[in-house]
């Protein structure tokens, strides 16, 4: 048996690294009083085709999508901020003012697998909830770039664009479409295809001609008015504050409907085409739309899976020391009964150990204890059994003592050493 195409085992040796990027994370957005949310993995297909929208590819062919035995639609989450959004209805949370909340956790997509791409991946995500300030915006695209350097992320670019309000969008739309409609022919198929449905989304297309087309379109900034614009102002102006680079990318415009005023992407400098780390921008509109009261917000989402294809190396650096202090070897029926009250006291110190659960010869257990590079193993087999006495061996200097069991047990705190 094999995993599914586009699914991964996370073993052992990799979950350290997870752990880390979600120890760090947690540490900063504590700092800045964010709570942790985890919602279900399924929700109501229709809260998504509420959410992100008709025309988009998630909805049109990636979506995980399945009948329940209660005839109910239910889909596998491709994103988190529309069941956080329903979250925040349904449990009330605009009770309060204002909710900072951050998330880690799966979303499926039906896409084709590659490198830093599969079909359950995984994202840490916050959502600043409840402000229409800029500086909602500008502390969010703060706190991704903090955790991306504190991860030891080197070397990428923040990108940042208005995409103003709904209306303004409309106006826009109309004017594009009547500019793209000229070059109709000349553009690639999936463009076509957005025309009319969708046509701000070719202005995130790949496709080297239709980019050559689009240089002359009309820019959507010209359609900003002015509490737009002043909005999109502020929020530059107070990154240029706290020293954090970025290029307004007009063409930048994020794959999700239900987005307005900024959004933004840091990508890597790599030239693959898997190189955006985070993304996100602000919606203000979702929650009302879901059936809530109007709320704005704000928000991000970081791609664990590309992210680490990045960052491993530097996280090695910063691991903690996975070394065992202690092994535990016993032969005998009588050593093993009476080992659990080490084990207990070994717990209440808090000292890492390992039990050794093999029945071999103590030879090939204190082999094993070194290869695992434990500091001591504890030795007891019925000479010590019948001694009423603990054999110590420190392994790294090749010594070995024996202590009356009692003495043992109330100098066991030497073993964190």
């Amino acid at each position: 048996m094999q995993p599914l195409r586009g699914t991964k085992d996370i073993l052992p040796y990799e979950i350290i690294y997870w752990q880390q990027i979600y120890n760090k994370a947690s540490d900063i957005l504590a700092l800045h009083n964010y709570s942790e949310i985890r919602t279900p993995i399924i929700e109501s297909t229709n809260l998504f085709e509420r959410t992100i929208g008709e025309a988009t590819d998630i909805i049109n062919k990636e979506m995980y999508s399945f009948t329940d035995q209660s005839n109910r639609k239910i889909t596998l989450r491709p994103e988190a901020t529309a069941s956080i959004a329903r979250a925040f209805i349904s449990n009330k949370l605009y009770q309060s003012k204002l909710q900072k909340l951050w998330y880690l956790g799966p979303m499926f997509r039906y896409e084709r697998p590659q490198s830093g791409r599969q079909r359950q991946f995984h994202q840490l995500g916050i959502e600043c909830i409840g402000s229409l300030s800029p500086m909602a915006d500008t502390e969010v695209i703060h706190l991704a770039s903090k955790i991306l350097g504190q991860l030891g992320l080197k070397n990428y670019i923040l990108e940042i664009n208005s995409i103003g309000s709904l209306k303004e969008r409309e106006m826009y739309k109309v004017d594009l479409i009547k500019y793209l409609s000229q070059y109709q022919q000349d553009l690639d198929e999936d463009s076509r295809n957005r025309l009319h449905c969708n046509p701000l989304r070719i202005l995130d297309s790949k496709n080297i001609k239709t980019q050559e087309i689009l240089h002359y379109a009309p820019n959507l900034n010209k359609y900003l008015n002015k509490t737009s614009a002043e909005h999109f102002h502020l929020v530059c102006k107070y990154l240029d504050n706290l020293n954090i680079p970025y290029t307004i990318n007009y063409k930048l415009v994020r794959g999700l409907d239900y987005y307005n005023h900024t959004t933004f992407e840091i990508k890597t400098n790599s030239e693959d085409s898997q190189n955006t780390i985070c993304g996100g921008g602000r919606y203000d509109n979702l929650i009302e739309q879901l059936g809530g009261p109007k709320t704005p917000a704000v928000g991000w989402a970081i791609g664990i899976e590309r992210l680490l294809k990045v960052i491993k190396e530097e996280l090695e650096l910063t691991l903690p020391q996975k070394q065992i202090n202690v092994y535990i070897a016993t032969q005998g029926l009588a050593a093993q009964t009476k080992i659990w009250e080490i084990v207990r006291n070994l717990e209440k110190e808090k000292i890492k150990f390992e039990l050794d659960l093999s029945n071999t010869s103590f030879q090939k257990q204190i082999k094993r204890a070194s290869k695992l590079g434990a500091k001591f193993c504890i030795i007891l087999g019925d000479q010590e059994i019948n001694n009423n006495c603990i054999t110590t061996r420190k392994l790294n200097e090749h010594k070995q003592y024996t202590t009356p069991y009692s003495t043992f047990l109330e100098e066991i705190n030497k073993f964190k050493h």
